[in-house]
């Protein structure tokens, strides 16, 4: 994990099923140096980045594949 310094997690709203965690999974990993998993279980991602995390770029990504970030 050394590769990615840096991490954060977001709660994730609207997802229903395995694949919409697989497509938020998918819209996070396509941001350059990110690597993210997402529970459906859980409705948790976790995110690794090889740079400081911007939020408002991850909340993007999300918001773009159909779901949105739950604020704590």
């Amino acid at each position: 994990m050394s590769h990615y310094p840096y991490s954060d997690e977001l709660l994730i709203g609207g997802m229903s099923c395995r694949g919409c965690a697989q497509n938020v999974t998918n819209a996070l990993n396509a941001l350059d140096g990110i690597w993210a998993t997402v529970t459906y279980a859980d409705h948790t991602a976790c995110i690794r980045s090889k740079n400081p995390i911007d939020r408002e770029v991850l909340e993007a990504a999300v918001r773009d594949a159909g779901y949105y970030v739950i604020k704590p």
